[in-house]
């Protein structure tokens, strides 16, 4: 797998895996920049602008939690761009009803080929979760998940696409409704 052949991928999970966070995952643009960087032939990784770090704990929905998450990950390497959610309050950013766990919340996520996560399990074996599959993300289609097609929360994946400009970064991805 091209991940465990990345030294700062894996430097990212064996980090991440030290706080024992319940249902833990890096996830999103961390797998997903990969997959495309790959996919176009680069030798360098694109930069991220952030590494995406997720957990599900609903007896601690306190913001303040996540704060100190990252700063402890700031503290252990702070060469990454850390950002640390707890999946058990981020429903209300999406305008969802109550997520039942990290792996529910990915397939949630606005676009399918960024629905992907990935971890560590206790004897450091890779695990990948992928939602809505992998064809999306090798293929490089852009496109909403279920969650985010046709209906009240659209113009959220819309507004992405604008803002993200993946396109410029990689050029052979197809971006579609």
């Amino acid at each position: 797998m091209i991940v465990k052949e990345d030294s700062k991928m894996m430097q990212v999970l064996t980090i991440v895996k030290t706080l024992n966070l319940p249902d833990w995952w890096v996830c999103a643009g961390f797998v997903r920049s990969k997959i495309w960087d790959r996919q176009h032939g680069y030798d360098r990784a694109s930069p991220l602008p952030d590494v995406d770090v997720i957990y599900f704990d609903s007896d601690h929905i306190n913001e303040d939690e996540e704060v100190r998450l990252e700063n402890q990950l700031k503290n252990i390497d702070g060469n990454f761009p850390w950002s640390v959610k707890n999946q058990a309050r981020m429903h209300v950013l999406n305008d969802s009803s109550p997520y039942e766990s990290s792996v529910d919340a990915i397939s949630k996520f606005p676009e399918t080929a960024t629905s992907l996560g990935l971890k560590l399990d206790e004897d450091d074996h890779l695990i990948l979760v992928a939602p809505h599959g992998l064809d999306d993300a090798f293929k490089m289609k852009l496109r909403p998940t279920p969650h985010f097609m046709n209906n009240e929360r659209s113009w959220i994946y819309e507004k992405r696409i604008v803002e993200k400009n993946w396109n410029s970064k990689w050029p052979n991805i197809e971006i579609t409704s």
